[in-house]
């Protein structure tokens, strides 16, 4: 038997107990971390979390591991999570305090282009691509398995301090289960992980930007300016337009006198 097996068994309670006293003890010495709290027993419950999960659950080397992970996060195991480009880092407490990370490779530009093109002018803005309100064939092309958003099996590699050496430990599959709790609430994390912008999603349904048009300048009235300014103008000046302007007057042109004549005046003097 190896060594992992005689690990001594920590309950439930316990180790529940212990995840919560260490995120305690990590932010009183000033640490940073973001702790996986599920408010009841569901791991995720919109669009972008629930789709997540699905896509994890479909991955036939994962199946066997995915129900421990999921226990773990229920009963609040994940001390700390961190999503950020290309990769996943977690601190997860089983029998002690285990260190997760796992690298997403991130969305090439060809698949990334592609996906774009196929969403072209399909989703109506930011707010309805975060909260997934998508229409069906948005939705298939952004979950799809083999070139949407979410990483194949093949793009996901996974280290774990623990010393089970199984493809998706626990521990990992915990964490692998944050990440779609945590995309409950920033679904913007998921583009931010495959390395793309998801802004760009909106730009391809904007219009072209128009070409060089002469645009008209705005005429506002004078009469309308002291609303505009607090300004108490005289009638006869609020009769008056901003365009109109007054006349100037003509210079006066002084002829300067010829080289002849100005000869003339010095062999006078």
């Amino acid at each position: 038997m190896s060594w992992y097996a005689f690990k001594p068994y920590v309950s439930v309670a316990k180790r529940s107990a212990q995840a919560a006293r260490e995120v305690i003890e990590r932010r009183k010495a000033g640490k940073k971390i973001e702790p996986v709290k599920l408010t009841g027993r569901k791991i995720a419950e919109q669009f972008w979390g629930l789709a997540w999960c699905k896509n994890i659950e479909n991955y036939q080397d994962f199946s066997n591991r995915l129900s421990r992970g999921k226990s773990y996060i229920v009963n609040g195991s994940i001390v700390d999570l961190q999503i950020t480009t290309g990769k996943i880092t977690a601190l997860v407490w089983g029998s002690e305090m285990y260190n997760v990370t796992i690298d997403i490779t991130k969305l090439d530009s060809k698949s990334w282009a592609a996906l774009k093109a196929r969403c072209a002018g399909e989703i109506g803005s930011l707010i309805d691509l975060l909260k997934g309100k998508l229409s069906e064939s948005v939705m298939k092309q952004v979950t799809n398995l083999d070139d949407g958003l979410f990483p194949k099996p093949k793009e996901i590699k996974i280290r774990c301090s623990c010393p089970d050496h199984a493809g998706l430990c626990k521990h990992a599959a915990a964490a692998m289960y944050g990440v779609g709790h945590r995309l409950d609430t920033q679904p913007e994390l998921l583009f931010t992980l495959r390395g793309v912008d998801h802004h760009e999603l909106i730009e391809q349904a904007l219009p072209k930007a128009p070409t060089k048009q002469k645009r008209s300048k705005p005429v506002i009235a004078e009469s309308d300016l002291g609303d505009v300014f607090g300004l108490d103008l005289e009638p006869s000046v609020a009769t008056k337009t901003v365009t109109e302007q007054p006349k100037a007057k003509r210079a006066i042109k002084v002829k300067k006198p010829t080289t002849t004549k100005v000869k003339k005046i010095a062999k006078a003097k």
